[in-house]
């Protein structure tokens, strides 16, 4: 229960897209708080009795449920939409899967895989992955943004300008997101909750959880961003630095190759020295690693390295 927040949307009040012409299910004065029923990736569909056939079944058309939009009174275009993230309310329970198709390495790993999460909402204590690893939890919010000047129905898979499916780590609470508003009212919708995840979700998806989460929804005049931007209010990895990294690393003219040998790299060593299987390393490495461009001057070879926190099998 948000005893700060004076309105409240609810889970059923969603959209599976981005649409200047969707009606707004409230409408908002800036500055105030609002408490977000949100839906995880699946849109309820993965739960905690969930199996490969439940994913085999999953229907694309209704991933990433946005609950929204908010109408904020005064927001015209050129102006920012000042989103702080307040407190998440997580569900305790979540999964991680593989989809064939999708992810980083989709064409190494063509079969489906499944973890089903569970953790304590009180504690937010490290979830269990066996064999032997416990991940560090740290709820954020994978899909944030306001609607497109664009007519019509835009997908909410790939991120835009106005925010999105961004799946940035970072935005959990305590951060402070500013948004580029094109559409009078801005029409601001949140979603696809998780309760843990690596930079660059490398397998297509993290530990995604159902959560509320408490929004505070303010106004910036005049700001003319291009893109969104953030400000964090405390270090943003401490939760996973306690017990050092192993990295591997990828090295050459591209990018993408260089992002795709780093990460085959750190799931062959999880393999080798912790016994997962290679999907069950994949899928843990989307959790809880890092993608970092560690180079991009020195050309013609490009550094990326993967990250991955050893304090999961402290």
């Amino acid at each position: 229960m948000c005893v700060a927040c004076t309105h409240t949307i609810h889970r059923a009040q969603h959209n599976f897209g981005w649409d200047r012409a969707f009606p707004p299910a409230l409408t908002a004065r800036p500055g105030e708080t609002i408490l977000f029923e949100c839906l995880d990736s699946s849109g309820g569909q993965l739960g905690r009795d969930s199996t490969l056939e439940t994913l085999a079944a999953l229907d694309f058309a209704k991933v990433n449920p946005v609950s929204g939009p908010v109408y904020v009174e005064g927001a015209e275009p050129g102006d920012a939409l000042k989103v702080t993230i307040r407190k998440f309310h997580p569900s305790g329970h979540g999964w991680t899967a593989n989809i064939p198709g999708f992810g980083l390495l989709a064409d190494q790993f063509k079969e489906p895989a499944l973890h089903i999460w569970s953790y304590d909402t009180a504690s937010m204590a490290p979830s269990a992955f066996g064999p032997g690893g416990r991940v560090p939890l740290k709820p954020f919010t994978g899909t944030i943004g306001v609607a497109p000047a664009e007519a019509g129905l835009h997908s909410v898979v790939p991120p835009r300008r106005v925010g999105g499916n961004m799946d940035i780590r970072d935005l959990t609470a305590g951060v402070t997101l500013y948004l580029p508003i094109e559409v009078e009212g801005a029409l601001f919708s949140v979603g696809d909750t998780h309760a843990a995840q690596g930079d660059g979700e490398v397998c297509g998806t993290a530990i995604e959880s159902q959560m509320n989460v408490e929004l505070t929804l303010d106004l910036v005049k005049g700001a003319n961003l291009q893109t969104p931007r953030f400000t964090t209010s405390e270090p943003v990895t401490r939760h996973l630095d306690g017990a050092g990294y192993e990295v591997t690393t990828g090295i050459g003219p591209d990018l993408m190759t260089g992002a795709r040998e780093a990460l085959m790299r750190m799931i062959d060593l999880l393999v080798a020295e912790h016994g997962y299987s290679p999907v069950d390393a994949y899928m843990l490495c989307s959790v809880c690693g890092d993608l970092r461009i560690s180079e991009i001057v020195d050309m013609p070879n490009w550094v990326v390295s993967f990250y991955f926190p050893r304090i999961v099998f402290a």
